[in-house]
């Protein structure tokens, strides 16, 4: 089972199923960051660190990305998931500049397409697979793209917090 050193998640596979509901979960809570008026969302703690805000607008963006990799995967067998330029799109998409509160709609938005995508998954279609190329080109099931997305919130709302008094 792979396990993330960083944060303690741990890619249950056999979890799948019920990633949908616990990523809703999830974006609730960075919604309400997103949502705090008195937070400071814009500022970066460490030049290497994102800001709060834009950790938001990445994990909108992971879950539209990762909506297209899902549908892919159900089109063609066995598709290769082109990278999505997470650093780039900081700069390319502006996300220090965007609303804070917009940033929160879209998330909530964004993250209910991808769980529609996963709860319109057939029985057979979960063992589906696609290339992952990072770091390294290897097979993936949906299911795992499910807990992956998953660990991508909970991961990601712990460094958001890590920054917040």
């Amino acid at each position: 089972m792979d396990r993330c050193d960083e944060c303690g998640f741990e890619y249950d596979l056999g979890k799948s199923g019920e990633a949908g509901q616990a990523i809703m979960t999830g974006v609730q809570e960075l919604a309400d960051v997103l949502n705090d008026d008195d937070a400071d969302l814009r500022s970066r703690r460490q030049p290497a660190v994102w800001s709060p805000l834009e950790y938001g607008c990445h994990v909108r963006d992971m879950f539209l990305v990762q909506r297209e990799r899902v549908l892919a995967a159900r089109r063609t067998p066995n598709p290769a998931c082109e990278l999505m330029g997470r650093d780039e799109r900081v700069d390319h998409d502006g996300y220090a500049d965007q609303d804070p509160s917009d940033v929160a709609r879209q998330l909530t938005d964004a993250s209910r397409l991808f769980v529609n995508v996963l709860n319109r998954l057939p029985a057979n279609d979960w063992e589906r697979t696609m290339i992952y190329v990072y770091p390294t080109p290897t097979g993936r099931s949906l299911h795992w793209v499910a807990v992956h997305t998953l660990h991508e919130v909970r991961h990601h709302l712990m460094d958001v917090r890590r920054q917040l008094p």
